[in-house]
C-alpha cells in the first residue's frame, strides 16, 4: 500500500477544492515548497501534485513550482494537470516529476499510447467520476462515459497505473468509495490507486483490503485527521 499525500496548486499556492469546485476553495499554504518538505519529513513514501490552474486551462501553470517541489524533497512526485499533449507530459517530467498524470487527455486521441511508449511505467492516468461518469476539463463537464468503459479503454492503449476518484467525495471526509474501487479492481489488470475521501486509518486499511495499489490522502492530512506518522505504522504501506 503506497501513501500519497496531496498538493493542490492554484495561483502558486497549496489549496483543496470541495468536490471539485473551484469555488469552494480552502487555501492551506503560501508556499507549496514548503507543504513538500513537511509531508516528506512527517514519512510520506510519495508526494501526488496536482496543477488545478493547468487542469482548467488544458495546460500547465505550475511547471516551475512542481519542479521546486521535486528539487526540494527526496521522495518521488506524481504530478498532473493539464497534461493532454505530448510536450506537456514531457515538461512536467523534465521539471522532475517520477510520474505524469494523464486526465482529459487520456480520452482523446493517442496521447496515452505515445506516452507510454516514450515513458513507460513513468505514466498514470486519473479516472475522476461524477455518478459513474468520467468528469473531464477540471471536473467542469461530466461526459458520458462509464468509468469502467473508460478504464478498459485506456488500458487498452497501454496505460500502467490508474487513478480513481469520486469527485463528489473528493475534499469531503465521508469516506472513499470502495464499491467502485472494487469495480474497477476487477475490471482491469493494472494498479489502482484510490483518491477522494480517504479520511480515517480504516479507510487506508479497507482500501488495502479491496486491492487498491494506494491512497491518496489530502485533506485529512491538512485538517490534522490523519498524521502521516500513523499512516506510515500500518502493516504493508510504504
Amino acid at each position: 500500500m503506497i501513501v500519497y499525500a496531496a498538493i493542490d496548486l492554484r495561483r502558486g499556492r497549496a489549496v483543496r477544492l470541495r468536490q471539485g469546485d473551484f469555488a469552494r476553495e480552502d487555501v492551506f499554504a503560501d508556499d507549496p515548497v514548503a507543504v513538500a518538505q513537511r509531508w516528506a519529513a512527517e514519512g510520506a513514501p510519495w508526494l501526488h501534485v496536482v496543477d488545478l490552474d493547468g487542469a482548467l486551462a488544458g495546460a500547465p501553470r505550475h511547471l516551475d513550482v512542481i519542479g521546486r517541489i521535486c528539487r526540494a524533497v527526496a521522495i518521488p512526485v506524481q504530478a498532473g494537470g493539464g497534461l493532454r499533449r505530448l510536450e506537456d507530459v514531457e515538461a512536467v517530467l523534465a521539471a522532475g516529476a517520477a510520474r505524469a498524470v494523464l486526465g482529459t487527455g487520456a480520452l482523446a486521441g493517442p496521447l496515452v499510447r505515445e506516452s507510454v511508449r516514450r515513458f513507460g511505467d513513468r505514466i498514470a492516468v486519473a479516472l475522476d467520476a461524477r455518478r459513474g461518469a468520467v468528469a473531464v476539463r477540471g471536473w467542469q463537464a461530466v461526459t458520458d462515459v462509464p468509468v469502467l468503459e473508460a478504464a478498459r479503454r485506456v488500458v487498452a492503449a497501454g496505460a500502467p497505473r490508474l487513478i480513481y476518484t469520486d469527485v463528489a467525495r473528493d475534499g469531503m471526509l465521508v469516506g472513499p468509495d470502495l464499491e467502485g474501487l472494487v469495480a474497477l479492481v476487477r475490471a482491469v489488470a493494472v494498479p489502482v490507486v484510490l483518491a477522494g475521501g480517504v479520511t480515517t486509518l480504516d479507510d487506508i486499511r479497507a482500501a488495502d483490503a479491496a486491492g487498491a495499489e494506494g491512497v491518496v490522502v489530502g485533506r485529512a492530512l491538512y485538517d490534522g485527521r490523519l498524521r502521516l506518522a500513523d499512516v506510515v505504522r500500518l502493516p504493508g504501506v510504504r
